[in-house]
This record gives C-alpha cells, structure tokens and sequence, in this order.
C-alpha cells in the first residue's frame, strides 16, 4: 500500500515488517489483520484492513512513534 502523510509518500513494499497479527479466518466478515512495518529511516507505522465488520473495513496505513509501536507489539506478544 502506497500513501502520503504529511506530504512523503510511504510504501509498505519498501518497508521492513516487525510483526503481522490476523484476527479471524480468510473470509471472515468480522476477520481483520494488522501488520506493523518500519521504514529505512525508522519510522514505525500500523497497517490495517478487514472484513466490513471489523474495526478496520477499510485499508489505513498510520504513523506511530516508536514508544508506541513497542506498546502495540508487547501488547501483541
């Protein structure tokens, strides 16, 4: 997924993954994963997308400070 934030554009192709996390089965309506990538430079963002009666029915690609990708992970472990 490609998209700019504050006028850079980032690309999920281009970035490391630190850890994918999928809630539910393949085809599950209410199913939804979460990917948390760097990027070269350190900058931490979360992925999300889902069925379209999960929290995230659409694709969304969100800056995190490192503090909170850290959380999120542990959070996640």
């Amino acid at each position: 997924m490609k998209k700019t934030l504050r006028g850079k554009t980032y690309d999920t192709a281009e970035m490391a993954i630190v850890k994918k996390i999928a809630h539910g089965n393949f085809g599950d309506p209410a199913g939804y994963e979460e990917t948390l990538y760097v990027s070269e430079n350190g900058m931490y963002f979360l992925y999300t997308y889902g069925g379209e009666q999960s929290p995230y029915p659409t694709e969304k690609l969100v800056s995190m400070s490192k503090a909170k990708a850290q959380a999120w992970e542990e959070e996640n472990a």
